[in-house]
């Protein structure tokens, strides 16, 4: 289950590494957003990714919340599980 994100800008693409609840990490690249995207951009499609996993996998909802801006090129975000929707049934 993912726990955390760091995205780095490098001059070769958008780097990720998300680390899981059991210290595990996965490392890569956002291989379809380019070079000289916004950070914004690129943030989204961190968060969608870390997202569309912990649903495909482990069936659960997660949010993906962005910690203020430290260094340049450098963002950091916590993933926690997300509220159930509210019963709607009564």
């Amino acid at each position: 289950m993912p726990k955390s994100i760091v995205l780095l800008a490098t001059l070769e693409g958008w780097r990720h590494s998300v680390r899981t609840v059991d210290g595990g990490m996965h490392c890569g690249r956002l291989t379809h957003i380019p070079v000289n995207a916004d950070p914004a951009e690129a943030r989204a499609a961190a968060a969608a990714m870390v997202i569309g996993l912990a649903q495909d996998f482990h069936r659960t909802r997660v949010d993906v919340a962005w910690d203020p801006p430290g260094k340049p090129g450098y963002w950091n975000a916590q993933v926690t599980v997300a509220d159930p929707p509210p019963n709607t049934f009564g």
